[in-house]
């Protein structure tokens, strides 16, 4: 599948996901381009540090560890020394002149190498999350039109995005396991439909690979969306490591999007918080370049962190330079799905995620284990796996385990396996709540009801109300109601039942405990003192 699967003509090859081009781990260094074994913002933030600055400028503690001894146990006295000021980490360190309108700064160089190892055209280093890079997407799309084609479980700062920009998606909806709790992705026959139906729509977009790891045919759904003469946006959050070795997916850049939000931190080994935003190939994706640049501008703080910034740049080199790393932690991920497979008690669940039409494939970094008939459920095994073990998992439902495994992060499966072995097992099968709700019935915009006034009311007394806010159980962050929405019981008894969970959070609740919801505040009659007009 992976070897075969069709890439963009005017992509990078290197580093390729099709095993005829791609070089093994054996004789990768020959082949790899040698400026992919630099890191040249982060080396440059090491030489600047190594001056001895008297250091008269933002940030206060002016990277002096006495000056804040906290925060030096916290990020150490190397991670003070590199936290300069964005304008000033890019100094031409050969003449020490802040301003050369003809050179390629540090961080210029650094998105360059990015885009190539990525297969992008252009590359952009953003510092508030994969969050951030939706908010710039959503913006983008505010610049080509209104409405939209829209996958329904997208991560809520999609939903965020679409509020802020008043946009009007026309939403499509993903396959759902309501078994293992989980969303997956859309197919090409739902993006041609609904297309065809909103033929005024702006844009496509879409999330790929889902959090459960399923995997979308992106390049036959970007030959339909181009066919309508629209761009094609990705977020591929969870997919940030696609695409840097034979064994894993192809990313969706080099499949035909136009834009992918990247969320670099989650499986690619940068810092929290960090992320990329990749532009494609072809007319679409020329198109909106400019657009994209002016709204990456006005979203970035003109105080990045040049800390988050440089690790960006170190995780491509790593990803980029070291394919034995990724194979070693391949090889852990496949030995506990192995293992899960041949166990009498919990069950593999990647025939689960490959079993719809909208997955071709799945990432070999997410391992989900299949609780039921375990005699415990997946909620009360990452407690205990908590509690008793100190290992936490990226998520747990009622009825799976979710381990993420990071494409460099080799997993000690020993430990592991004893640990999920000595989990309690109850004599009968435990009651396991309703995983995963329907989708509310819309009763307003969703920007209207965000703006509008919000009341808040029992939780008894929200169902059948106009929510106005997005609430999200999580992870994974999927909104189970959107502003505009009309709360139903379900919904609400999902809420909280999420929050009264030993790890449950609902995003953006006004009550932790679910209580109250806020609703849409409905309009009071004016009074009237019976007399005439």
């Amino acid at each position: 599948m992976r070897a075969h699967t069709r890439l963009h003509p005017d992509t990078a090859t290197t580093p390729a996901t099709d095993t005829a081009t791609v070089p093994t781990a054996t004789h990768a260094d020959t082949t790899i381009d040698p400026r992919q074994h630099t890191a040249p913002y982060a080396e440059a933030l090491r030489s600047l540090a190594a001056e001895d600055w008297q250091r008269l400028h933002v940030p206060a503690h002016q990277g002096n560890g006495s000056h804040a001894p906290g925060l030096a146990e916290v990020i150490g006295e190397a991670g003070m020394g590199i936290d300069f000021p964005m304008l000033f980490s890019g100094i031409d360190q050969d003449n020490w002149r802040m301003i050369n309108h003809d050179r390629v700064t540090p961080i210029i160089a650094a998105q360059q190498l990015a885009a190539e190892a990525w297969g992008a055209t252009r590359t952009w280093f953003i510092t508030n999350g994969a969050s951030g890079g939706n908010h710039i997407a959503t913006t983008v799309v505010r610049g080509l039109g209104r409405e939209f084609v829209l996958q329904r479980s997208v991560h809520s700062s999609v939903i965020d995005g679409v509020t802020h920009a008043e946009l009007r998606p026309h939403f499509i909806h993903g396959r759902v396991d309501p078994g293992l709790g989980s969303s997956h992705g859309v197919t090409p026959a739902q993006v041609e439909y609904a297309l065809t139906e909103h033929p005024n729509s702006a844009a496509v977009y879409l999330v790929s690979p889902s959090y459960f790891g399923a995997v979308a045919d992106i390049a036959a759904i970007a030959e339909v969306v181009h066919a309508h003469d629209v761009p094609l946006i990705v977020d591929e959050a969870w997919g940030s490591h696609f695409g840097m070795h034979p064994q894993l997916p192809v990313n969706a850049v080099r499949l035909g999007a136009d834009l992918v939000i990247s969320s670099t931190h989650k499986g690619a080994g940068s810092l929290a918080q960090s992320a990329m935003v990749h532009l494609g190939h072809g007319p679409q994706a020329q198109r909106i370049e400019t657009l994209v640049d002016r709204v990456v501008s006005s979203y970035q703080s003109t105080s990045s962190s040049a800390i988050l910034l440089s690790s960006l740049d170190e995780a491509r080199r790593h990803l980029v330079t070291h394919p034995e790393a990724i194979e070693e932690a391949l090889t852990t991920a496949e030995e506990i799905r192995a293992r899960v497979k041949n166990d009498s008690r919990f069950r593999d669940a990647t025939p689960d995620i490959l079993g719809g039409h909208d997955s071709i494939d799945n990432d070999p970094f997410k391992v989900v284990i299949d609780t039921r008939g375990a005699g415990i459920t997946g909620a009360e095994a990452q407690y205990q796996l908590i509690r008793d073990h100190r290992i936490y998992c990226e998520l747990a439902t009622p009825s799976a385990l979710l381990l993420l495994i990071g494409a460099t992060s080799p997993v000690d499966v020993d430990r592991f396996w004893t640990a999920l072995q000595e989990l309690p097992r109850s004599e009968s099968e435990p009651e396991r709540p309703i995983v995963l709700p329907g989708s509310c019935e819309k009763g307003m915009e969703i920007s209207d009801a965000y703006f509008a006034t919000p009341q808040t009311v029992p939780f008894a007394e929200a169902v059948g109300r106009v929510s106005a806010d997005a609430l999200a159980a999580y992870p994974p962050g999927v909104p189970n109601v959107l502003p505009g929405e009309v709360l139903s019981v379900e919904v609400v008894d999902f809420l909280r039942t999420t929050a009264a969970a030993p790890s449950g959070y609902v995003r953006g609740a006004q009550d932790s405990r679910m209580d109250t919801f806020s609703v849409v505040a409905e309009p009071t009659s004016p009074q009237h003192d019976g007399s005439l007009p």
